[in-house]
């Protein structure tokens, strides 16, 4: 192994991790990048034909030109599950519990615009499930098919990419997408 110390850095550091934690927190949240995090939640309809291609619950919100997800920022010290459950019921009156929701994967989406989207799946009967908007901050919420989706926000359509739904899965490469945990090993040709 080789160490390159410069003395300059090392002064820096020294100094640095003798301070207070209390105000090497402070110095680290001025001095680092901040992201926004917000909670997303993937409600599908359980009732749809396990054979179709299934229904996702979306919003129609102000300017009211495209659709959305359930979704909202988090507020501060609150755990993303319980902000999707949060938010999910003020924008849809779909009550459920934080342990309702599982995590989507990938649970965590970072965009490059400074944002973590901590992202939510569910899945509610559709004909039994009221569904209440209030109007302002949301003027629809309605359940249409994964293969025939509304005209989507951009930051919706490349959120969805990334769980192969919507106009833009098809542009995201394998590597992109969140591969199956217990996947069995592809052979890679043969020899």
């Amino acid at each position: 192994m080789i160490t390159r110390r410069s003395p300059a850095r090392a002064l820096l550091y020294g100094v640095f991790y003798r301070l207070p934690h209390p105000l090497r927190r402070r110095l680290v949240r001025m001095a680092v990048h901040k992201y926004i995090v917000g909670a997303v939640t993937l409600v599908t309809d359980s009732e749809a034909d396990p054979t179709g291609p299934g229904r996702l619950l979306l919003l129609r919100q102000p300017p009211g030109r495209s659709w959305s997800l359930p979704a909202g920022l988090l507020r501060r010290r609150e755990e993303p599950v319980v902000g999707a459950a949060r938010e999910l019921a003020e924008e849809t009156g779909i009550k459920l519990s934080p342990q309702a929701l599982r995590p989507a994967s990938p649970n965590a989406v970072v965009h490059a615009k400074g944002w973590v989207d901590v992202v939510f799946d569910v899945a509610v009967p559709a004909s039994s499930t009221e569904l209440v908007v209030d109007g302002a901050e949301v003027y629809e919420a309605a359940w249409h098919q994964l293969d025939a989706l509304p005209r989507l926000t951009p930051a919706t359509a490349r959120l969805l990419a990334h769980y192969g739904i919507g106009p833009l899965a098809a542009q995201q490469t394998d590597t992109d997408r969140p591969q199956p945990v217990d996947a069995p090993e592809q052979p890679r040709g043969s020899g």
